[in-house]
């Protein structure tokens, strides 16, 4: 085990047994990079500081389902997308599908309507009709799979969040699960649609970010 994850796995024992030092010392060692993570994106400081506290909530709230097999600073980084997504879906704004889902999370952020990004109009027909088609294909290898495991909570799970667009506590109490499970399906799908594209051999110029290190 790297110095890294024996100590996050001490500080998380910690924070279980109630040391009174260990949450400064969480905030100390992630703070930080989460809050650049969401400032890189949002723009706003204040805006960027609050959704970094909301994460840090939740993951306190998630620690009885946390059993440590995901890397801890994996784990913060996806709650703290999650709080972003939610927080730019109140204000009208949507995130494109995320083709990863920890630290590096790219994706652009698109304003709700009809006005198109940057990068989608400087790709080209070929480039966005091969997208097209290898989401098609991921997608249908994971209804596939869900159909025939009859995993149908993640499967409804999956079109709420992106079909409908509904947020993770919206969805969590639709299906009378929690939100952390929500967060877990939501994880779990977006991991498996990247590792599906990337076993599809396409170019690195089709979804570049599948290819950075």
């Amino acid at each position: 085990m790297s110095a890294d994850l024996e100590t996050d796995r001490l500080l998380v024992e910690r924070i279980r047994e109630n040391d009174t030092d260990a949450w400064g010392d969480l905030i100390a060692r992630y703070e930080g990079r989460l809050l650049a993570f969401v400032e890189s994106r949002i723009g706003r400081r204040a805006v960027s500081e609050d959704i970094v506290q909301e994460a840090f909530i939740g993951f306190v709230r998630s620690l009885p389902n946390y059993d440590g097999s995901r890397p801890l600073e994996s784990y913060l980084f996806s709650i703290c997308a999650y709080k972003m997504t939610d927080h730019l879906r109140r204000e009208g704004r949507r995130p494109a599908v995320p083709m990863s889902a920890g630290a590096d999370t790219g994706g652009d952020w698109q304003l709700a309507g009809n006005a198109r990004a940057a990068s989608s109009i400087a790709r080209s027909g070929e480039r966005r009709g091969l997208e097209e088609e290898a989401i098609r294909e991921a997608l249908t290898d994971q209804v596939a799979r869900w159909q025939s495991r009859g995993d149908w909570t993640k499967l409804k799970c999956i079109e709420l969040l992106f079909v409908r667009g509904w947020a993770n506590k919206v969805v969590a109490a639709e299906l009378d699960i929690t939100e952390q499970q929500v967060a877990n399906f939501k994880f779990d799908f977006i991991s498996r649609m990247r590792n599906t594209i990337r076993k599809q051999g396409l170019s690195d110029e089709v979804f570049p970010e599948l290819h950075e290190s």
